[in-house]
């Protein structure tokens, strides 16, 4: 790994302290004087992971993510919130080291039924992300920085677009339950937390977005194909007013799959790519 530490190592530092820094303020924000929690909103995300192999060390990255929120009368799936398409080119540099750079398509729903502006609005994203395995015992620990420059805009007619950048790390955990290592027909636990921290011009009081902690159960039916199913309780502050912090219960279903079509005399020993 010293090859890594002195080429790729000063990269990931420089990705963190240059950004873009130009955005538009188009909402005032409130400083906080004191904290409040609202209360939690259930919500469902339906997932799709596809690590899809190109080349020897090349493979595209395509997920997509069905979301959900409750409504006064239904929990968790009341109503459609978002849809992603969330692309990418991925590099593999070793065995349990991967980095990814692409774009984001997201679509928001407005989830406000008394609402009298738009119902649907774009968003976009760049984003790049560094993904670190290693072995401790029977379990896989995942180390995954990733960072996205993103547009928003509210969805008011003629809205005009914010910039911001987020910052995110998640540390995970995949720990097989009935075998000694994480093969097919192996039944695992994959407990995880992620802190994603956001900066730009209109976040003043308000840079912590999201703290994630998820709890999941997998199952892995062959090299290509696993499914997953967990529970996530998360919490972060309001872009408008730093002092409100939103929470939410989210249940959460994941699909991954890797096809492979090259030839196999072409193929890599498996590799730790699922995120």
């Amino acid at each position: 790994m010293k090859k890594l530490n002195k080429s790729v190592l000063p990269a990931i530092f420089l990705c963190f302290i240059c950004t873009i820094s130009r955005a538009q303020e188009t909402e005032e924000q409130v400083i906080p004087i004191e904290s409040k929690y609202k209360e939690p909103v259930t919500k469902m995300w339906f997932n799709t992971y596809g690590k899809i192999r190109i080349s020897k060390r090349l493979f595209w990255d395509a997920q997509t993510h069905f979301r959900f929120d409750e409504t006064g009368s239904v929990n968790h799936i009341g109503q459609i919130a978002q849809i992603y398409n969330r692309h990418a080119l991925g590099y593999i540099y070793s065995k349990k080291v991967n980095f990814s750079l692409g774009g984001v398509l997201r679509i928001n729903f407005n989830t406000d039924f008394e609402s009298e502006d738009r119902n649907v609005v774009p968003e976009f994203r760049i984003w790049h992300q560094y993904q670190f395995a290693q072995e401790v015992y029977r379990a896989m620990i995942y180390h995954r920085i990733r960072i996205e420059h993103r547009w928003t805009q509210s969805f008011k007619e003629n809205s005009e677009y914010i910039y911001r950048n987020r910052w995110r790390y998640m540390l995970r955990a995949k720990v097989p339950l009935n075998h000694d290592k994480l093969k097919p027909k192996t039944l695992y636990i994959s407990p995880e937390a992620e802190l994603i921290m956001q900066s730009g011009k209109t976040v003043v009081a308000s840079p912590l977005e999201d703290l994630r902690l998820t709890t999941t159960l997998g199952y892995i039916l062959t090299p290509r194909l696993t499914v997953a199913a967990g529970f996530m309780y998360s919490m972060g502050q309001d872009l408008k007013n730093g002092g409100i912090y939103k929470q939410s219960y989210t249940g959460r279903i994941h699909l991954y799959y890797s096809p492979d079509f090259r030839k196999v005399k072409n193929k890599l020993p498996e590799i730790h790519l699922n995120d």
